[in-house]
């Protein structure tokens, strides 16, 4: 959820390229993802290493409030009828 004290959290950068612009916190959370802290940003996605597949990063895509992470071990169609997103499984969502 991006707007929240989590995602207005400071995040050093893994690498600095010399680019001093400064950046958004939402385009500082996406950053911190892609540069590999998403597992210590959320373990409990990740769970123990030992027990656990490999999670790989496919995509990240902003929304107005949040941003959705496409995290699994290979590229995957979603279902759009268990999605968490709401401009997604509004879309599917039966009139009764």
């Amino acid at each position: 959820m991006t707007g929240t004290s989590f995602s207005s959290r400071q995040w050093c950068e893994k690498n600095d390229s010399g680019n001093h612009k400064p950046l958004s916190e939402i385009e500082q959370l996406e950053e911190a993802c892609w540069n590999g802290l998403i597992q210590e940003i959320l373990p409990e996605v990740f769970g123990e290493p030992a027990k656990t597949k490999s999670l790989y990063l496919w995509h990240i895509k902003e929304a107005a409030s949040f941003l959705e992470l496409d995290l699994s071990e290979f590229p995957v169609s979603k279902d759009k009828y268990f999605s968490l997103d709401p401009y997604t499984f509004l879309e599917v969502q039966s009139n009764n």
